[in-house]
């Protein structure tokens, strides 16, 4: 059952990962377009600049959701990596339960963001200025089913030093080789 859950999640993960490569893609065809309107057409689009960072908020919040499932996230490492396996373990479990509730956060906030200027319209581009708040939501979803799958499986797998990914020393020079 919890690998059928991750396999979900990892189907979930590339597909938001594949929609922010499309996002970065589409922005840098849109602001392509912008400069060369502004320098040879001397006719700047009016909706370029509006849409270029409209679609950058949903790639940058989906792309922050997949580091966190991929791990990637900032955090710093050297104090963890020294600390004996059940403290490693304890704050595992906090960072897990930090990056949740940030989330959550998240989602209550921009959820309110977006319900309030949801009647308000973006002017270049003729849609509600909500929408803009609606990734933050969605990326905070994301995160907190994430998240939890990272606390689900370092509980599940029992051992801190295996729930942690610790390697035997010498399977990490053969892998190296």
């Amino acid at each position: 059952m919890l690998s059928a859950v991750s396999s979900f999640l990892d189907r979930i993960s590339r597909l938001a990962l594949f929609l922010s490569a499309v996002g970065i893609v589409a922005m840098t065809a849109i602001v392509g377009w912008q400069v060369f309107g502004r320098y040879v057409l001397n006719d700047t689009p009016h909706w370029s600049e509006s849409l270029a960072i409209f679609i950058m908020n949903w790639f940058i919040l989906t792309g922050a959701a997949v580091g966190v499932h991929e791990r990637f996230h900032i955090g710093i490492v050297v104090f963890k990596e020294a600390m004996p396996d059940p403290v490693r373990f304890g704050l595992e479990m906090v960072i897990h339960l930090a990056v949740a509730s940030f989330a959550v956060a998240m989602i209550i906030y921009a959820g309110q963001l977006a319900e309030t200027t949801w009647s308000h319209t973006i002017p270049t581009l003729n849609l509600p200025r909500g929408l803009q708040y609606v990734p933050f939501v969605l990326s905070g979803a994301l995160i907190i089913l994430f998240s939890a799958n990272h606390l689900v499986r370092l509980f599940a797998d029992g051992l801190p030093s295996k729930a942690l990914g610790r390697r035997d020393p010498a399977k990490r020079e053969t892998a190296s080789r």
